[in-house]
């Protein structure tokens, strides 16, 4: 990629998430995982100002990781869907899941990323939050039981992998495909080159 000669410190992605990997993977970076030990992450978000509050938590993910490794750049993100109004982070259970596709089913609703870049050693802190609308076809009931049969929804932002079983529920999708899996491309991209323009007299 363009922007990997300028920089030279390790990369750490404070995610879990293998789409995550997968993605930041593809792109050609180099990297480590670091898991977050952030907690009670709901307690981030603001329905009023999306945006800037899951911006926020997904700069507490990185700099919690950062703590661990002041001399990399570390990476973090977050991911929630809106539908009505109504903020659907992962599913606390199987009824829960089941309440977020029967909510989704047939409508029109936003997939919201936010992506933290931090590099404690040099002071650097960008965010960026990107917003896809993903639109469901009418979804049968027995669709949602089979869904939710297998463990896919389990640790997904409205119960649904966009990458998986749930493919057969998306009628469209207008805006960035990464952004529903977890991370938008084109905004990572934007935050590592915004640390190459700044330049590493410590790298």
């Amino acid at each position: 990629m363009i922007f990997t000669r300028d920089i030279r410190r390790p990369v750490i992605l404070a995610s879990g998430s293998p789409r995550r990997s997968q993605i930041l993977g593809m792109m050609g970076i180099a990297f480590e995982t670091a898991l977050s030990g952030v907690k009670d992450e709901g307690a981030y978000i603001d329905a009023g100002d999306l945006d800037t509050s899951l911006c926020r938590l997904a700069a507490a993910k990185a700099r919690d990781a950062s703590e661990r490794h002041t001399g990399a750049l570390v990476l973090g993100a977050d991911t929630i869907v809106v539908a009505d109004g109504k903020v659907l982070g992962k599913p606390a259970d199987k009824d829960d899941a089941r309440r977020m596709l029967s909510l989704l089913s047939g409508r029109r609703h936003t997939v919201v990323t936010a992506v933290a870049l931090l590099c404690g050693e040099v002071d650097f802190s960008e965010s960026a939050a990107v917003r896809t609308a993903v639109f469901f076809r009418t979804l049968e009931e027995e669709e949602i039981e089979h869904y939710l049969s297998f463990p896919e929804y389990e640790d997904k932002a409205g119960a649904y992998a966009v990458q998986g079983g749930a493919m057969t529920f998306i009628d469209r999708i207008e805006g960035c495909y990464y952004n529903v899996m977890g991370l938008p491309v084109t905004a990572t991209l934007g935050l590592f080159k915004k640390f190459a323009r700044k330049g590493d007299s410590n790298g």
